[in-house]
């Protein structure tokens, strides 16, 4: 059984977390607060998270389009402390994804190169989908930041005063929360914007670090159990009331030259991102993003990300936060 997994706000400020269904409608579950926390019920009672909705039951209907229109709509996850929830994601994982990192980064290479864009492209088309139980081509991988760099469908990116780009990347995030023991336990998918700085990578590769520590996005729902080998949507960037840019995305593997399992493999690896209690949005990367077609967003325009099979699109506009200056203090 599929689950939509959505966090709302009431309109009397109480959280609520809903099981919504593929018709639009959804319903509270009872006795929890969070998605965290019923992830966490599910574990520990060593059921399935559609088995723990059952013994939790489900309460009132909830209109999710008039939440969504009030703003009440939050990230589907979150954590209890932000500092428990990383956020984190993986390139060139994608078929055709390379081309263009590739257009990116050649002005630095000679022609006849292969860039380092390409080489590790290429050993993910070659390995990034090995035999079960063998371990494939390691991927690219980037920090984004903690919790605090996480917000809901609706809410502000907001890209530094030091920043040189602003622009969208629409992907596949995987949501997982660690056990007691140790486990990582995927919750499921969310549509996501990875946001990131593409003119600070464009000027030297070994800036993509700087480029990612930017806020990411995402969508209303979390759909449990596995994703669809073909996810097929569309990106959009408006400018009032125009549409300014647009181009599909694929996602799912069957347009990825990695297995999501080789991805979480070389994610989880890492005894670091296995501490109990700890939640992980990982990225999974995309193809498509408008800075390689030229495009140059500016403050008050607004990302769109729309996808099957998830029922709500992602809207986030874009806002540049006020200079900081930041001295660091002697004690």
């Amino acid at each position: 059984m599929t689950l939509r997994l959505i966090q709302i706000v009431t309109q009397e400020g109480e959280r609520r977390v809903l099981a919504g269904q593929d018709d639009g409608s959804a319903r509270a579950i009872n006795g929890v607060t969070s998605t965290y926390e019923l992830a966490r019920k599910a574990i520990a009672a060593k059921k399935s998270l559609d088995a723990q909705v059952a013994v939790q039951g489900l309460g009132e209907e909830v209109d999710v389009a008039l939440a969504l229109s009030e703003g009440r709509v939050l990230a589907p996850i979150d954590h209890p402390d932000a500092a428990h929830l990383h956020v984190t994601g993986t390139g060139l994982t994608h078929l055709g994804s390379a081309e263009g990192r590739d257009k990116m980064h050649k002005a630095a290479a000679a022609a006849e190169t292969q860039t380092d864009s390409m080489r590790m492209f290429l050993m993910g088309v070659k390995d990034g989908k090995p035999e079960a139980g063998k371990v494939g081509a390691q991927p690219e991988w980037f920090y984004k930041g903690n919790g605090t760099q996480l917000v809901g469908p609706g809410a502000e990116l907001q890209s530094p005063a030091f920043a040189e780009d602003g622009g969208e990347e629409p992907e596949m995030a995987g949501i997982y929360v660690i056990g007691d023991d140790g486990a990582p336990y995927r919750i499921g998918y969310a549509l996501a914007n990875e946001f990131s700085d593409h003119v600070t990578e464009k000027q030297n590769y070994l800036w993509l670090a700087h480029s990612k520590l930017r806020p990411a996005s995402l969508g209303v729902e979390i759909l449990t159990g596995e994703l669809p080998k073909d996810v097929r949507g569309t990106s959009r960037i408006w400018r009032g009331n125009e549409v300014i840019w647009e181009k599909p995305f694929i996602s799912g593997e069957d347009n990825m030259s990695h297995t999501f399992a080789n991805l979480e493999h070389h994610h989880f690896k890492y005894d670091l991102f296995r501490q109990p209690g700890d939640v992980h949005v990982h990225c999974f990367g995309t193809a498509t993003a408008s800075f390689a077609d030229g495009v140059q967003t500016k403050d008050g325009d607004v990302f769109e990300i729309t996808a099957a099979p998830y029922a709500y699109g992602l809207r986030n506009p874009l806002i540049t936060r006020a200079e900081e200056k930041v001295a660091v203090n002697v004690l």
